[in-house]
C-alpha cells in the first residue's frame, strides 16, 4: 500500500509587519545632485523573520525640499527580497535646501506598516560663498580700524611722520576682534 502525505505547502498569513530603516537615515543630498546612496528598509513578521515579496513604497514631499526619484515621479515602490529587504538607490534632489521626509509604506496581504526617513537637501554653494564674503568683510573692517588707530597714534604726536617713536616704547595693542572657526548648519537650526 502506498501512503501519500500532502503538506500544505501555503505559508502561514502575515498579521502584523514591522519595518526599519538600515541604510541612509540621515543622508545629506547636494542640491540637484543625484544620489547613489541607498535607502533601504527591513521589513519583518511579529516575531522577528524577515518578510519576502512585501512591497514597499517611498514617497517624496510634493513640494519643499526634497525631489524625484529615476522615474521622474515623486513615489517609488519595489519589494522586500528574501531578507525582507528592499531599497530605492536612484534619487535626484531638488535645489530647496532644508529638511524633508520619505515616507515608507510595507504591506503584504492584509498587514500593512509605516515609517518615515528624514532626509537633508544642503544649502547651495552660493550660500557657502556668501559666507566666505562676509567673512572677508569682517578682516577689512578690522585692517581699516588698525589703520585708524596708527592715524591717531601719529596725531597724538603732533601729526609728525618724520621720527618713528622708539621701538621700546611702542607696545602692539591686543586685537579688537577675532574670527573663530566657521559653523556649517543642515537645515533649520
Amino acid at each position: 500500500m502506498l501512503w501519500l502525505s500532502l503538506a500544505s505547502g501555503a505559508p502561514a498569513q502575515v498579521a502584523i509587519l514591522q519595518i526599519q530603516i538600515v541604510e541612509g537615515e540621515g543622508a545629506v543630498h547636494l542640491p540637484g545632485s543625484r544620489s547613489g546612496r541607498p535607502l533601504t528598509v527591513e521589513v519583518t513578521d511579529e516575531t522577528g523573520k524577515p518578510v519576502p515579496e512585501a512591497a514597499v513604497s517611498f514617497h517624496l514631499p510634493e513640494d519643499g525640499p526634497g525631489g524625484m526619484f529615476a522615474s521622474g515621479l515623486r513615489t517609488d515602490v519595489t519589494t522586500t527580497d528574501s531578507h525582507g529587504r528592499a531599497a530605492i538607490r536612484a534619487f535626484q534632489a531638488n535645489r530647496t535646501p532644508g529638511r524633508f521626509q520619505i515616507r515608507i509604506v510595507a504591506s503584504k496581504e492584509q498587514a500593512r506598516a509605516g515609517t518615515v526617513s528624514f532626509q537633508y537637501v544642503a544649502e547651495s554653494k552660493t550660500g557657502a560663498a556668501a559666507g566666505t564674503s562676509h567673512g572677508k568683510r569682517w578682516i577689512v573692517i578690522g585692517l581699516a580700524a588698525g589703520g585708524g588707530a596708527a592715524a591717531a597714534l601719529l596725531a597724538g604726536r603732533g601729526g609728525s611722520a618724520s621720527a618713528p617713536p622708539p621701538a621700546a616704547q611702542v607696545t602692539p595693542a591686543a586685537p579688537a576682534f577675532s574670527i573663530g572657526n566657521p559653523a556649517i548648519s543642515v537645515g533649520k537650526p
